[in-house]
């Protein structure tokens, strides 16, 4: 149990950070004007697809961190074999730009469709959906790698359970840490 644990916040750390790249990307001064929406201001049933929040700046730099840690990862595991025995991932045969990509474009993709539906039952942006807002990350990752990387059902399901606590733990953190407005 403890090695699942250990292994599913491994293998989801770079949709996690993928998941908060958009939050830091909007306080850097170089990149605070690339904020051009996901959906170009189109909408659907007269309503925003996705949003002024999800932006082009936010999905990209998502999936470059999340490439990025798939490469630390793998050099973390190949250095260190034996620390790594409860992985189910051979690291050292991983292709980082598509397991990068998978779990950054799954946690990024999931919160934009979470925002469609959002829009559409007309529930407010930076408005709090439970639990939707803690699990849309996960769920699109999880989605998005599930045909490359397939795991047990019991582990789908553990790692939902742990994202959502460490999602909200987090959050709160960075709400403290005046990063965001909310605390959750």
């Amino acid at each position: 149990m403890i090695g699942s644990i250990f292994f599913s916040l491994w293998f989801f750390l770079p949709a996690g950070f993928a998941n908060m790249a958009p939050i830091f990307a909007q306080k850097i001064p170089g990149l605070k004007n690339w904020n051009t929406p996901l959906d170009g201001g189109r909408e659907f049933n007269g309503k925003r697809i996705f949003g002024d929040h999800k932006t082009i700046r936010g999905m990209l730099l998502g999936i470059v961190v999340a490439i990025l840690f798939v490469g630390i990862q793998k050099i973390m595991y190949t250095t260190n074999l034996s620390w790594f025995e409860w992985s189910d991932v051979d690291y050292s045969s991983v292709n980082v730009w598509l397991l990068g990509f998978l779990l950054g474009f799954g946690a990024l993709g999931g919160d934009a469709l979470k925002s469609f539906f959002k829009r559409q039952l007309n529930v407010k942006p930076g408005d709090s959906w439970f639990p939707f807002d803690q699990i849309d990350y996960i769920l699109g990752a999880i989605l998005m790698t599930v045909v490359f990387f397939p795991m047990p059902i019991g582990f789908y399901l553990l790692s939902i359970l742990l994202w959502i606590g460490l999602h909200l733990l987090v959050s709160y953190s960075g709400f403290l840490l005046k990063f965001k407005d909310k605390p959750i």
